[in-house]
Formats: C-alpha cells, sequence, structure tokens
C-alpha cells in the first residue's frame, strides 16, 4: 500500500474535493484521482462516491478515513517536531576524538556557545573505532583515511616538532645531524603497530627510545622535565617553543605531514546537526594548524 497515496485520500475528505486538494498540494488532478483509484484497487473497496458535485465518503471509506486520518496527523507531527529539532540544532552528538588533542576540547565549547541545546558524548581513544558499532557520529582521526565503512573528510595537515628541554640540551649538545640526535635519549609515541623509527626529511632513522607511550601529554611532561628528546604535535610544542621551555631542532629535517580527518558511516541521509558539526569543524581548523 502507497502511504502517500493514504495521506492523499485523507487530504481529499479533508478538503473536499479533487480540485481543491490538488491546489493545496500542488498535485496535478488527474495525479490525485490516479493515486486515490490505486489505493481503492489495493484495499479492494470503494472509498468515495464521486459526482459532478460533491465526494461523498462509502462506509467503508468513513471506516477507513478515521483511522488513516489518525496515522496521518500522527505522522504530520513527527515530521514537524523532526524538523523543529533540526530548526534549533538540539540532540546528541556521539564522537570519538584521539587523546591528547588539546584544540578540539575548545573546539567543542565554542560549538556548544553556538548550539546551546545540543549535547556531547565523546569517546577517547586511538584505537580503530567502529563507527556504526560503536554508534559514533563523526571521529576526528590523525591519518587513518582508508576506512572501509567511513568517508573522510580532509580538515588540514600538520607536522610533529622534534623538541628537547634547554637543560637536557646542555648536557648532550645541540644536535647538528642525525648521528648527534642517536646520542640523546629519546622516548616515543608508541602503538603495538607503530615502529620504532623517525621519518627526518628524506631520512628513516632507527631510534632506541628508553620509554614508549600512547599518550603525548605524558611526553610533553618528560620533555619539560629534562629526560628526554621526542616528537610532539605543533598545538602541544608551539607555545613551550615560543617561551623557551622547548626547543625545536633540526629544522632541515621536517618529520612527515600529518593529515587530519573526520571520518562519518556515510554522505546520505547526514542529520542537519552532524552536517553543522563537518562544517563547523572544517571553518574553526582554517588556521588551526600550520604546514
Amino acid at each position: 500500500m502507497d502511504f502517500n497515496a493514504v495521506a492523499l485520500f485523507v487530504k481529499v475528505v479533508q478538503y473536499g474535493s479533487f480540485s481543491e486538494t490538488s491546489r493545496r498540494t500542488n498535485t496535478p488532478v488527474a495525479t490525485v484521482s490516479r493515486r486515490i483509484q490505486a489505493l481503492e484497487k489495493d484495499l479492494g473497496v470503494r472509498l468515495l462516491e464521486r459526482s459532478t458535485r460533491r465526494l461523498r465518503l462509502t462506509d467503508a471509506g468513513t471506516s477507513f478515513w478515521e483511522y488513516a486520518n489518525q496515522g496521518v496527523e500522527a505522522f504530520e507531527t513527527g515530521l514537524s517536531t523532526l524538523d523543529r529539532d533540526q530548526l534549533d540544532l538540539s540532540g546528541k552528538l556521539r564522537l570519538s576524538l584521539p587523546p591528547g588533542f588539546i584544540p578540539w576540547r575548545q573546539l567543542l565549547q565554542d560549538f556548544q556557545s553556538c548550539y546551546p541545546n545540543v549535547e556531547f558524548e565523546v569517546l577517547v581513544t586511538d584505537r580503530r573505532v567502529d563507527l556504526i558499532g560503536d554508534g559514533i557520529d563523526v571521529a576526528l582521526r590523525i591519518g587513518d583515511r582508508k576506512h572501509e565503512h567511513a568517508i573522510a573528510h580532509r580538515l588540514g595537515a600538520y607536522r610533529h616538532l622534534l623538541v628537547a628541554s634547554p637543560s637536557l640540551l646542555e648536557r648532550f649538545g645541540i644536535p647538528q645531524s642525525l648521528e648527534d640526535l642517536l646520542k640523546i635519549p629519546c622516548a616515543n609515541w608508541h602503538t603495538p603497530t607503530h615502529s620504532n623509527t623517525w621519518q627526518l626529511g628524506a631520512e628513516t632513522i632507527e631510534i632506541n627510545p628508553l620509554l614508549q607511550v600512547n599518550d603525548y601529554l605524558h611526553l610533553l611532561d618528560l620533555a619539560l622535565a629534562g629526560l628526554y628528546v621526542t616528537e610532539l604535535p605543533p598545538f602541544l610544542a608551539h607555545t613551550h617553543v615560543e617561551n623557551g621551555n622547548l626547543i625545536a631542532l633540526l629544522k632541515d629535517y621536517p618529520f612527515p605531514l600529518s593529515e587530519l580527518n573526520l571520518l562519518y558511516p556515510s554522505r546520505m541521509h547526514l542529520s542537519r546537526l552532524v552536517k553543522t558539526y563537518i562544517n563547523f569543524c572544517s571553518d574553526w581548523a582554517v588556521n588551526l594548524f600550520q604546514t
């Protein structure tokens, strides 16, 4: 059974004629008549008695209209509520963020300042999330554009910085080459699938880290304590480099670009809330990272 035909039948009864229904719904009269006839054929009963001057419900039509009208009213109320919610941007966003991604804390605050009726549920993890299974609307990820069940929206790219504290460099000297770098105690970001190498410029060097951890905030603390040379994302390192607590090393040997992406399940049927969040992130991130 065609629900649109049922809804059209309800309108015909409300407006009293095919022509008035045609005018109010912007549907040709011939289409209105054809759909009502198809509905009657599907139901196997006659719903309306037609004459040149008026329409009259049959007994079967009266019984059917009472239930159909309730269903159409409930459906239209649901659509109205949905449209109102979308207009007000209320609801919950289920997000995933990598650990230590400090700038996004401010982004979420700015988003909620603009849209105070939006709630966030945030899963902080560096694992590859199952967007559908974990119920995630949008995941922020560094790299990881290849995902069989996700669309990737590129926000930008940035380079990590190789940094050490002045106190550590007083002990070991400022490295002028990759060979000098290997003489300084180092710590690095690590997961079971992450190798103990740094790609610096065109060179890939094997390092022997004394500490490995999948937490850049931990690495920042270790660098500030003067214990290790390490790599840090620019949003964690820049302030400390500017105030002299850390020194950026071997600038002629830059780390490769790291891409920042939003992952979401599909381009189709995205809610206005999710679309607004994606656009907000795109605008917000324009000047966030320097490459």
